[in-house]
């Protein structure tokens, strides 16, 4: 009999132990849910037949919410830019070809020249001289030849055709030695090959100078040649006449417009880049040479796709964008133009203003029904359809029908 007592009691404390870990069991659990008068049973609803489970079913299971953004045309602008150096649209470095004394100098530091101006004269003493007799020379080589002429024309046998020739070759090289002196004569003064203003120059009366000494610069500064380069990439955008925008620090905040004139035919093979040139207007003299300058160039293509980076997915075929399509999602290719920032522009085939999945599109496939979570408050879209909530469907003043339960317990 203690055997006995002890074996139920054992066996009630391991049935409690159980009960206690995982539970009543569902088949020897008690209904909560009582039966009401006219048969039917009152007990908690089921989450799925509350309005707020109907409303929702359906969006959860069948949809997917993403946000749509309406496709923009656009143009893209493409800035290069560059740092360049100024210099004077002409320019001169006068150096002297003779070597000789200076007595006379015209070299005052910016002053305005004009082309032919005299800026240095040297002692030209000697070359007077030397141009002198070779003047004296010619007129009696021309002397000669009148004279073998005449006398041949009277039919003097004294003078032949040989002795004439000879003459005449004389002459002309009296002529050429009179050219000769004037040359040398001519060099002894030193001149302004172009109009511009003169630089600083350290000649002064006195000094000697030698063949190839360098005197003075003169800068025709009425416009100004900015020398930039610029990556290979932009040879496709580089043409005459385009436009550019320089500023400088010495003028801080101002914006001197110039234009493209030239540039090289051939890419630079140590610094991968083309140099270019580009004209500004310099007529009031603000600018000097030398300066340095930011440039930049400003091409702007004609209007194109554009939309958010996120709006883009990748996989095997390349890049794509899913579109709405009346509630429903499609998968577009699209090639990648340009990018900036958090933008993209785009080549696809697109009409403007379709809406295109900016956010969400990882979780779409090709058919899905798709919601945009950033519509306009109202009902939700399913599917391109209004989503009716189950209790719109009741009638005015009808009981809303339950569901019949039975109070049977389980055996």
């Amino acid at each position: 009999m203690r055997r006995l007592v002890t074996l139920i009691v054992s066996a009630v404390i391991l049935a409690g132990a159980y009960f206690i870990a995982f539970g009543v069991p569902a088949s020897i659990g008690v209904s909560s849910e009582t039966q009401t008068a006219g048969g039917q049973r009152e007990g908690r609803a089921d989450k799925s037949t509350s309005p707020a489970g109907r409303a929702g079913g359906p969006r959860g299971a069948n949809t997917t919410t993403v946000v749509l953004t309406p496709l923009k045309m656009q143009p893209y602008e493409d800035i290069l830019r560059a740092i360049g150096s100024a210099d004077a649209v002409r320019s001169a470095s006068v150096i002297s070809n003779v070597s000789g004394d200076v007595i006379e100098t015209n070299l005052s530091a910016n002053k305005e020249v004009t082309a032919g101006d005299v800026l240095v004269q040297l002692d030209a003493r000697t070359e007077m001289y030397n141009l002198e007799i070779a003047q004296a020379e010619l007129e009696q080589a021309r002397d000669k030849v009148l004279r073998y002429e005449r006398l041949l024309a009277s039919g003097n046998s004294s003078i032949t055709d040989v002795a004439l020739a000879e003459a005449r070759v004389a002459q002309r090289l009296a002529e050429a030695n009179v050219g000769l002196a004037k040359v040398a004569l001519d060099d002894r003064t030193i001149k302004a090959p172009i109009s511009g203003k003169l630089g600083l120059s350290d000649v002064e009366i006195g000094d000697t100078l030698s063949a190839g000494s360098a005197i003075v610069t003169i800068d025709d500064a009425e416009a100004l040649l900015v020398v930039f380069e610029l990556p290979e990439r932009s040879v496709g955008l580089l043409e005459k006449g385009q436009t550019v925008l320089t500023s400088t620090p010495t003028y801080t905040g101002q914006v001197f417009e110039g234009e493209i004139v030239s540039f090289d035919s051939r890419i630079d093979s140590v610094t991968r880049s083309v140099t270019v040139h580009a004209l500004i207007d310099n007529s009031d003299g603000r600018l000097w040479p030398g300066m340095s300058f930011a440039v930049r160039i400003v091409h702007e293509s004609d209007p194109l796709a554009v939309l958010p980076s996120t709006a883009i997915t990748w996989s095997r075929s390349g890049s794509s964008v899913w579109i709405d399509n009346n509630g429903v999602a499609e998968q577009v290719s699209a090639a990648i133009l340009y990018r900036r920032d958090d933008q993209v522009w785009i080549e696809a085939d697109i009409a403007p203003g379709a809406m295109v999945v900016s956010e969400g599109a990882q979780k779409l496939r090709a058919g899905s029904a798709i919601v945009a979570a950033n519509a306009a408050e109202g009902d939700p879209v399913v599917g391109g359809q209004d989503v009716v909530p189950a209790r719109a469907e009741l009638k005015l003043g009808q009981a809303e029908p339950q569901q019949s339960i039975s109070t049977e317990k389980p055996i």
